[in-house]
């Protein structure tokens, strides 16, 4: 294989790539990323088992041919090469010249042969979404996924898909977070799938605010088309809970409070916070709901936000993170708070979308 392009083409497609790609995998191939010769332009393929991305770049193609080339050692020095012209030439027991006008690098690789095959996804129905709309659907849901290892389940977002409908969904078990847009056209079949936390995370990272994505369905996979770059995920195996048990009817009246006052207020009570006192307190009042956080040892906040209410006034305590995620995220000026006691959940609703908090005691 020899292949001429430039530094900035080369580094661009190595990034998109390199974030699935482990420096300490158990098979050495998986360190490396495939260097294939497709048409007029180069295929650059990396995976995990798990995840594997794909994209291309444009080059001119001398000599047609493939390898595989350590991930993190041929990242750092494309990087590292001045701009302008690169020229990548492979020899004999897997030697790669990496060339320009006055440096040479050589890398060993391993053959193409050992790599494992980007799954193919063949007769399936190819759904075409919006890429600004699936940003804002990650956006809004992806915080509340769960970290901990041993719920995997929720370690993903649950993908729906009904007729016109597309639906996200994530939770860790103290938090709920729905969102719903519609399709431009209705599906042939319903489709369920949870995606890894990873997945999306390359998603967020690769998506932008023009043109479309496609998505496509296999067995225990899902491919992810973002303008010619391939994202293809193993989905988690199992059930999602119910969540739709958990989330309480509407209460009639609603706490109306500026989205950007409430924000500032938790962030600043969030100063005083350790982990072992977590919890801040909400005084709701009539004109006012007063936010305070009181830690032994630390300090005390207090601070009070004007809102709206006609209801009960209450006490309620919620971890402060699980606030501050969803506001930095909302773009209405004002938010419509649902409280209905300090043993219920605080519930937002918005144009198809929902978040939902358990309370803690304080």
């Amino acid at each position: 294989m020899k292949i001429k392009t430039t530094k900035e083409n080369l580094l661009s497609g190595i990034q998109t790539v390199n974030n699935v790609v482990s420096a300490k995998a158990t098979l050495p191939i998986l360190s490396n990323i495939l260097m294939e010769t497709k048409g007029a332009a180069i295929k650059l393929n990396g995976t995990d088992l798990d995840i594997g991305i794909s994209c291309e770049i444009p080059v001119d193609i001398i000599e047609e041919g493939a390898i595989t080339i350590p991930a993190k050692r041929f990242s750092d020095i494309v990087r590292e090469l001045p701009s302008g012209d690169v020229t990548i030439t492979t020899k004999k027991n897997n030697q790669i010249d990496i060339l320009g006008d006055r440096y040479n690098f050589k890398l060993i690789g391993l053959p193409k042969e050992e790599f494992p095959k980007f799954p193919e996804f063949k007769d399936t129905e190819v759904i075409v979404l919006e890429q600004s709309m699936l940003q804002e659907m990650l956006r809004m849901t992806s915080f509340a996924v769960s970290h901990e290892e041993s719920r995997y389940i929720l370690n993903g977002i649950l993908f729906e898909i009904e007729g016109k409908i597309i639906r996200i969904v994530a939770t860790d078990g103290r938090r709920l977070a729905k969102i719903e847009r519609p399709l431009a056209t209705t599906t042939k079949k319903d489709i369920t799938a949870i995606i890894p936390l990873k997945a999306v995370q390359e998603l967020v990272r690769n998506l932008t605010d023009t043109s479309t994505v496609s998505l496509v369905t296999g067995t225990n996979q899902v491919l992810f088309d973002i303008a010619g770059t391939l994202i293809a995920t193993r989905v988690i195996d199992g059930e999602f809970p119910n969540y739709n048990q958990v989330v309480p009817a509407p209460v009639s009246t609603k706490i109306t409070v500026d989205t950007t006052d409430l924000l500032a207020a938790i962030r600043r009570a969030n100063l005083l916070s350790t982990p072992d006192f977590q919890a801040i307190k909400f005084e709701v009042f009539t004109d006012k709901m007063v936010v305070s956080k009181i830690t032994p040892d630390v300090g005390e906040s207090r601070e009070e936000v004007a809102i709206t209410y006609g209801g009960k006034e209450m006490i309620v305590g919620f971890n402060p993170q699980f606030f501050i995620d969803v506001l930095k995220q909302i773009s209405s000026e004002t938010i419509s708070l649902e409280l209905a006691g300090a043993d219920k959940p605080a519930v937002m609703r918005l144009d198809g979308y929902l978040y939902l908090a358990l309370p803690m005691r304080i």
